[in-house]
């Protein structure tokens, strides 16, 4: 029974609003008065991709197909993996599916040249599904945007209508989920998973920057947990020093408060990252890397440079830590030092492949150590 995912937001999960396209919708997960406000390519770029968004549904069919128009941007001389779509069927993963075809947008690092190249829609199909009502959740790519065409299957869909805690959080490309796997792997996925609660990803890559608009728009979105974490895009696009970036997280923090006077906060500074650890940016690709197949990140700033207020994650993570201590009348305000999740010797154990995102092994340990630390015992999440 056929039924055009146009007429059925509903099932959509950790998404703003969706864009009706001519194909059929694309999700996105700012909504459209932020990008209308501040029309960035690289914001447009990541709040395009789904990261963190999931269609959910109930069924009794044995066989589910989702036709999808895949949008990604490609780097000559890199190696960047394609996105994937999980599918799970009562909490179990059943389909790990590698997008094909869609369209491309290459990008010559070198000349800066680009080039965008059309392709074909593509068809994720679930078989063999068990006698029964189930539980689909398919969770949609994290590093490549999508119109979502038709979902089709054997037997009615219907909304699931069982809603679990909601956990709103922002961070970085980190949290997108750069060198993960797979979507549902992403670190707050997995946190996620682990905990059993409902995530919303605003985790938006190059793009958690202290900006207003991403505190209004978790001002007013539904939540029963909020995290924040700040720091790396800070320092590595270099945006601001340190007497503004103080002053900036409390309006952050002021505005989020706002909507959510009660609700657990919790202000998470930067994981490590030896090349800004205590070396200010801006960053930059090696160009020794390029061609190589794996880009590497450097820092450009030097180290002397903090004397002047520039920023390095050493400073933000004692800033974050001394500014929760004088917001300490806000009882609901929590701090995680960045470290205790992904830590020097972490990095000694699962280097970062480019220096700067973690692997998808260091991706499946923050999340589980963030769902211990959140969700569990005296954590600022436990229920």
């Amino acid at each position: 029974m056929p039924a055009l995912l146009r007429h059925f937001p509903e099932l959509l999960r950790g998404v703003a609003e969706v864009e009706v396209t001519p194909r059929g919708v694309r999700p996105h997960r700012l909504p459209a008065w932020v990008r209308e406000q501040f029309p960035d390519g690289q914001l447009l770029s990541m709040e395009s991709q789904p990261s963190g968004v999931r269609i959910v549904f109930r069924t009794a069919a044995s066989a589910v197909e989702l036709v999808t128009h895949p949008t990604r941007i490609a780097y000559v001389g890199t190696g960047r993996p394609r996105g994937r779509i999980d599918v799970y069927a009562d909490g179990e993963l059943v389909v790990r599916d590698v997008l094909d075809g869609g369209d491309r947008f290459e990008v010559d690092l070198t000349s800066g040249q680009t080039a965008f190249l059309p392709g074909e829609a593509h068809t994720t199909t679930v078989s063999g599904l068990p006698a029964g009502h189930h539980r689909i959740e398919i969770w949609l790519p994290h590093n490549e945007s999508v119109e979502l065409i038709e979902l089709r299957a054997d037997a009615a869909i219907e909304p699931d209508d069982a809603r679990l805690p909601l956990w709103v959080h922002h961070g970085s490309s980190i949290s997108q989920g750069s060198n993960a796997l797979a979507p549902s792997e992403i670190w707050p996925a997995v946190a996620a998973r682990h905990a059993g609660v409902e995530l919303r990803n605003l985790g938006l890559g190059g793009s958690a920057l202290v900006d207003p608009f991403l505190a209004r728009v978790i001002r007013d979105a539904p939540a029963d947990y909020i995290s924040i974490k700040l720091g790396i895009n800070v320092v590595n696009l270099d945006v601001m020093r340190l007497r503004a970036f103080v002053p900036a997280v409390h309006g952050f923090l002021d505005t989020i408060r706002d909507g959510h006077p009660e609700v657990p906060l919790l202000l998470i500074s930067p994981l490590f990252c030896g090349i800004h650890e205590e070396t200010p940016g801006p960053g930059a690709i090696d160009p020794v890397s390029i061609g190589t197949g794996q880009v590497r990140f450097l820092a450009t700033g030097t180290p002397e440079d903090v004397t002047l207020g520039r920023l390095t994650l050493q400073v933000i993570r004692r800033e974050l830590r001394s500014l929760t201590d004088r917001r300490a009348a806000d009882k609901n305000l929590h701090h995680l030092d960045g470290t205790s999740l992904y830590g020097a010797a972490d990095a000694a154990e699962l280097p970062l492949p480019d220096g700067l995102h973690p692997s998808p092994g260091a991706h499946q340990q923050i999340g589980t150590r963030f769902a211990e630390y959140a969700f569990t015992g005296a954590g600022p999440f436990a229920r």
